[in-house]
């Protein structure tokens, strides 16, 4: 299965790395590594967020996290957090990847950053890699474990683990649907009346009841890593940089807004993130059903999960092109992403009309 491993490529122009101080650095922080080891740098093409980087020092590989550059959003880019998260984490939930070193100093990359051990494994994107087959049985069985994982990841005991700062539980939910309703209108370029409608409607749809746990924030297929020697099994679950304390049904809710199932209309399948859609794959419902059954929690208040997942996930999009359109970017994957905003919103706002999932 070596052939499938998810592999860095270049690095995209605009977003290269000083590698003469990287080097430097890594060689006097990471401790394993000889003095005089060579040091290279690919780039992970997906990702619309922080930047991942593919490090070779010597005989080892690492994988490196910088802000994007230009960007002027410091809290959704805060690389000290997310090495405090996973220094705790990765004791308790091996799955979680592990920190070697965190820099401070932006003088070495223009960015405070850190560096962690890479999980070498299978990453499933829009599509299956190609040569890799899932035969319906197969792909039901990840699915089932995707879901099972995050049943599992919201099981940590994050006081025992050192995490209980992370967030404030109490009014999450209320706060959340507050505050990406203003990070909408803060990056606002285009007018959209299911924006606005589905801001309101999840105002005034609060749930009344709410748990709490460890929530990772953006979990879905291309954030977990698969064993190359049985892809339906998990191995690591990527990128942390949203986790925080709240409601485990918020997870829940962003798993499902990615989850694009066969017959979704043609104006989502144009968005879908995965191979959600091929025969075998669970659909929403099955998904809500499965974790409502392992977890024993209740999930009456499902829509109102999926439809504020499906607004986040619009607002990121928002935020993103956003930063396109005032030139504090030039990557070209941007320029149409102003689509993908109306796309998810009118898909909430049809799944809070229909009540279906």
């Amino acid at each position: 299965m070596s052939e499938h491993l998810d592999n860095a490529r270049s690095v995209r122009q605009g977003e290269e790395l000083d590698l003469e101080p990287l080097a430097r650095y890594l060689r006097e922080n990471v401790p394993e590594l000889a003095s005089n080891a060579e040091v290279s740098v690919q780039q992970f093409p997906s990702g619309h967020s922080n930047l991942t980087y593919l490090v070779r020092a010597g005989e080892r590989e690492y994988v490196l996290r910088r802000p994007p550059f230009g960007s002027k959003v410091k809290s959704a880019h805060d690389m000290g957090r997310e090495h405090r998260v996973l220094s705790k984490l990765h004791a308790v939930y091996p799955k979680a990847p592990e920190p070697v070193a965190y820099c401070e100093d932006e003088s070495i990359l223009g960015a405070k950053f850190y560096v962690m051990r890479r999980i070498q494994g299978i990453i499933l994107r829009k599509e299956l890699p190609p040569g890799l087959e899932l035969a319906p049985e197969r792909l039901r069985a990840l699915q089932e474990n995707l879901v099972d994982t995050l049943v599992e990841l919201h099981a940590i005991d994050y006081e025992r683990a050192g995490l209980a700062e992370l967030g404030k539980p109490e009014g999450y939910v209320e706060r959340q649907v507050a505050g990406w309703t203003k990070r909408y209108a803060d990056s606002k370029t285009d007018d959209f009346e299911s924006v606005e409608q589905v801001a309101r409607w999840l105002a005034e749809h609060i749930p009344k009841h709410s748990d709490t746990s460890l929530i990772h924030n953006d979990y879905k297929l291309d954030n977990v890593v698969l064993d190359p020697n049985d892809p339906t099994r998990i191995i690591g679950v990527l990128d942390w940089e949203m986790s925080t304390i709240g409601d485990p049904l918020m997870d829940l809710g962003t798993a499902l807004c990615y989850w694009v199932q066969a017959d979704d209309p043609p104006t989502v399948q144009a968005v879908r993130w995965g191979p959600t859609h091929l025969p075998g794959s669970l659909t929403r419902r099955e998904i809500v059903d499965r974790y409502a059954e392992k977890s024993g929690r209740n999930l009456e208040d499902a829509i109102f999960y999926f439809a504020f997942g499906l607004f986040k996930t619009g607002v990121v999009i928002q935020q993103i092109y956003y930063r396109y359109k005032q030139g504090l970017t030039k990557d070209e994957r941007f320029a149409h992403l102003i689509w993908g905003v109306r796309v998810v919103c009118d898909q909430a706002q049809s799944a809070i009309q229909t009540g279906k999932l």
